[in-house]
């Protein structure tokens, strides 16, 4: 049996295991195993797996991640989303839907400390659909904007998922986090206009709340500006170069530790957070380690190069290709989380993709938003099981129906993106320049 053969089997065994429940770090890894060992023999291929964990844990680029998981937590813990969602409904709740399109701006805030979607997801539903419900919103666009705002984490810096896809096809860390931040911007505003069109057009889904006196609008920013501060440290600190991403994200934690313990923050919710930071990252590097095995038997078996090859030869232009790519991904999200099939596809999918001559980081943002689409699409949906499971009086289905209007507005934000890939490489290309 030859090696492409070989690479052919396992991939098929990896989705039958995955598809099966078996946890995606485990099947990668499993698969990852056997397959070099098929291919190269017990002694050689063992070897060669035996290390992967401990090479690949000694890279600095991985270091990064618990520091932005850990602002994130640390920033919940401390009180932080309140006071973002206080000032968004002061200055934004005048607009059609304004309490909706506060949501999805305190999210965007809280997206900008936090890396993780679900989190982000599940704060919301407990700081924002309260207060919606309490004002006669419908409950289907109440629990739509927060699943679908908390979206906005995986590609608003600092993102776990971008660094993520950074390590995995070997790419600027730095770069990549620039470059999502106008992309994350103009998927709030879309979604932000998609809430004001449609509380315009039915204003029985959400109506305008009466806006306080100005001092007290102003009143209500002295509570942002921690959020503002670290944001401010991370990108001022790799825009200017003064500082790696691991650096600026530690100052991050470290800027917003002391904010949290200056507002009261007691070693209870200090040792939650920290608990929360260990167990996420233990995931996610136990992910990357199954993966970066299942990698080195895909380069032995030779399936990235002929998979490139292949997609290549097609007699299509490149654009129809990657549209016809973003469409796998849209029904892989159906059934797989957006990390795992991230790091599933990437090894086979990057190689493609380069040798059509894309821009790896325009790539990088443009996979990121189609994981944040599968984060909000049935059967998996992670996003819309989280509000439900926070909200059980809204009913998943609900959530489900409230979501689709969003759904197509991410749809309309990556053709934008695929119109328009100055979006995405503007900031980056300017702090090269």
């Amino acid at each position: 049996m030859d090696d492409f053969t070989i690479g052919l089997i396992g991939t098929g065994g990896l989705l039958i295991m995955v598809f099966s429940g078996v946890r995606v770090f485990a099947a990668a890894a499993i698969t990852g195993l056997f397959g070099v060992v098929a291919i190269i023999g017990w002694d050689a291929g063992a070897g060669i797996v035996g290390t992967v964990p401990h090479s690949k844990s000694v890279n600095y680029a991985l270091s990064v991640l618990p520091m932005f998981i850990l602002i994130g937590f640390i920033a919940y813990h401390a009180g932080l989303t309140h006071a973002l969602f206080d000032a968004a409904k002061a200055w934004f709740g005048w607009v059609p839907g304004g309490l909706a399109v506060a949501s999805v701006f305190a999210t965007a805030g809280f997206a900008a400390v936090s890396g993780a979607s679900t989190a982000t997801a599940a704060v919301f539903s407990r700081v924002a659909i309260p207060h919606m419900l309490e004002h006669g919103y419908d409950r289907r666009l109440a629990a739509g904007v927060v699943a679908a705002g908390g979206t906005l984490a995986s590609l608003i810096p600092p993102s776990a998922i971008l660094v993520i896809y950074a390590i995995i096809v070997e790419e600027s860390v730095g770069r990549l986090i620039l470059a999502g931040f106008l992309p994350g911007m103009v998927s709030a505003l879309v979604y932000a206009a998609l809430i004001i069109g449609q509380c315009k057009l039915n204003p029985k889904l959400g109506r305008p709340i009466k806006s306080p006196p100005r001092r007290e609008q102003w009143a209500t920013v002295p509570g942002t500006l921690p959020i503002v501060a670290v944001v401010a440290i991370i990108f001022s600190a790799m825009y200017t170069g003064w500082a790696t991403p691991t650096e600026a994200g530690a100052l991050g934690a470290f800027v917003v530790l002391i904010i949290a313990v200056y507002r009261g923050m007691r070693w209870g919710k200090l040792e939650a957070a920290l608990v929360e930071t260990a167990k996420l990252t233990v995931m996610i590097f136990s992910l990357i380690w199954g993966i970066l095995i299942f990698v080195r038997f895909l380069g032995f078996a030779g399936l990235p190069q002929a998979f490139a090859e292949w997609l290549t030869s097609l007699p299509l232009p490149p654009t129809v290709v990657m549209i016809m790519i973003l469409l796998g991904y849209a029904v892989l999200g159906m059934f797989m989380d957006a990390i795992g099939m991230l790091l599933l596809t990437l090894p086979v999918v990057y190689p493609a993709v380069m040798a059509l001559g894309y821009d790896p980081i325009w790539f990088g943002i443009i996979v990121v938003k189609m994981c944040e689409v599968c984060l909000i699409t049935p059967p998996v949906g992670l996003n819309c099981y989280v509000v439900a499971a926070v909200r059980p009086d809204i009913p998943l289905g609900d959530v489900f129906r409230g979501i689709t209007p969003f759904f197509f507005a991410d749809v309309a934000t990556i053709g934008l993106f695929l119109a328009f890939p100055g979006i995405i490489t503007w900031l980056p290309d300017l702090v090269n320049s």
